[in-house]
């Protein structure tokens, strides 16, 4: 587990396996105990606890925005 990652919601993340479409770039789509990525090539989602994907990523390549609703 790398501690500096800090990661949030919207952002695109790189995890060290890519996925079985080609694609290494996942968007978080959900925060929480769990957290849910989706596939930024085939829109795949895929729910993993929070300490298996803390192992698996990689890295940050784009912070995303919070989206607000009213």
């Amino acid at each position: 587990m790398n501690p500096q990652l800090r990661f949030g919601l919207n952002d695109v993340v790189e995890m060290k396996k890519a996925h079985p479409c080609g694609a290494n770039e996942w968007k978080v789509i959900r925060m929480g105990a769990d957290i849910r990525i989706k596939c930024q090539n085939c829109g795949h989602s895929v729910l993993m606890p929070r300490a298996e994907f803390q192992k698996k990523i990689k890295r940050i390549l784009a912070q995303g925005q919070e989206e607000i609703s009213d």
